[in-house]
């Protein structure tokens, strides 16, 4: 039993003996990784850890890798591991976000972004992802508020143009915005700029030259965020439903997290009444932006065509609560009591509906006064 024992311990201390050092095997990962060998960095590294899992650094450039190779969760639980160690390094921070936005989770990606901008507010790459974090989500006001002060560099840096441009034309302060499409279209013709003249198009109601702006930018740049979305709304807008359908799955194919694509796309297949695929959508646009009332809506009318009155009844009394001037969800929430027998306040819905109508119709040129 003592000869076994022995011979174990040696055949063990022989296989020991033959790994190479950490030092080496670290020059190998770094060797790997400089070559675009991911696959053999993730490897090296992975194996310099087991012997040295306390170098946080090693393990940022092992999520580095693995973010490379589109691996994000395995990336994300590398940083994890690396900010615990090394908490006020904005370099690590910074990678750990790009993990968790190219990896769809924007929310968590603007908590490390915000950690690198306190830090370093000079980091003009860290200030420009959480602006495009804050416009992906919906939030003009503060790309805004958060690139102004960098409006001077936007004659250089396009970056700032475009996403300053965009939020301010989403934002409905064109002629601003207008300042910033001009100096993209003075660098030559662009996907971004065209994207940036096709959205304030559609915001003039110019539905046809938006069409033909935005068929342009996913022509010179198919990949570019949000590109394919616009130019599904183009296209709805232009009575082209089916192609419309066809540009927002193009655009969820490359960011599956589209706010605009998923709550398009549901809103088109509860109309086919393709119920259940609907919700698929619907769901996940509610999830980038719960407290959207045209998301609430469109799900709100999916519970009512699928027989769940009820909750349909309570969807639609808390969205009319926050957006009171939403005038077609006071329509949807008359038929709900209608259906429910509850005339007085179906009633009462009708009468909001008129005044709504009656105050938009004041608005419109040409009106008489009382």
């Amino acid at each position: 039993m003592c000869l076994r024992f022995a011979l174990l311990f040696l055949i063990g201390s022989m296989l020991v003996a033959d790994q190479p050092p950490p030092e080496t095997i670290l020059r190998q990962a770094l060797a790997y990784h400089q070559a675009g060998d991911l696959e053999g960095a993730v490897r090296s590294y992975r194996e310099f850890l087991q012997l040295r899992p306390e170098a946080a650094q090693i393990r940022s450039n092992l999520g580095a890798s693995l973010v490379g190779l589109g691996r994000y969760d395995e990336a994300i639980k590398e940083y994890q591991q690396a900010v615990v160690r090394l908490p006020d390094n904005p370099g690590i921070r910074l990678n750990f976000a790009l993990a968790y936005y190219k990896a769809g989770q924007v929310s968590q990606a603007m908590v490390e972004l915000e950690q690198v901008v306190k830090r370093q507010p000079e980091n003009l790459q860290a200030v420009l992802l959480l602006a495009d974090c804050h416009l992906r989500r919906g939030e003009n006001r503060a790309v805004i508020a958060a690139l102004t002060p960098y409006e001077r560099d936007s004659e250089t840096n396009l970056g700032i143009a475009y996403l300053l441009g965009t939020a301010l034309i989403r934002d409905h302060q064109v002629r601003q915005g207008q300042v910033l499409i001009d100096r993209i279209l003075r660098a030559g013709d662009s996907a971004e700029g065209r994207l940036l003249l096709g959205t304030t198009k559609m915001m003039a109601n110019d539905f046809a030259g938006a069409r033909a702006d935005l068929q342009k930018a996913v022509e010179l740049k198919p990949n570019l965020p949000e590109a394919y979305s616009y130019y599904g709304l183009s296209l709805l807008q232009t009575g082209d439903s089916t192609g419309a359908a066809a540009a927002f799955r193009k655009a969820l194919e490359q960011d599956p997290n589209d706010f605009q694509a998923n709550l398009n796309l549901g809103a088109l297949l509860r109309q086919e009444q393709e119920y259940p695929r609907s919700v698929i959508y619907l769901k996940r646009a509610l999830q980038l932006r719960p407290s959207d009332a045209g998301v609430r809506y469109q799900i709100a009318s999916v519970a009512l065509a699928t027989g769940q009155t009820e909750q349909a009844r309570t969807d639609l009394e808390s969205l009319v609560k926050d957006a009171p001037a939403f005038t077609e969800a006071h329509v949807t929430l008359a038929t709900v009591y209608y259906r429910l027998k509850r005339k007085e306040d179906g009633d009462r819905e009708r009468a909001i509906v008129q005044s709504l109508n009656a105050a938009e119709q004041a608005k419109q040129p040409g009106a008489k006064t009382p």
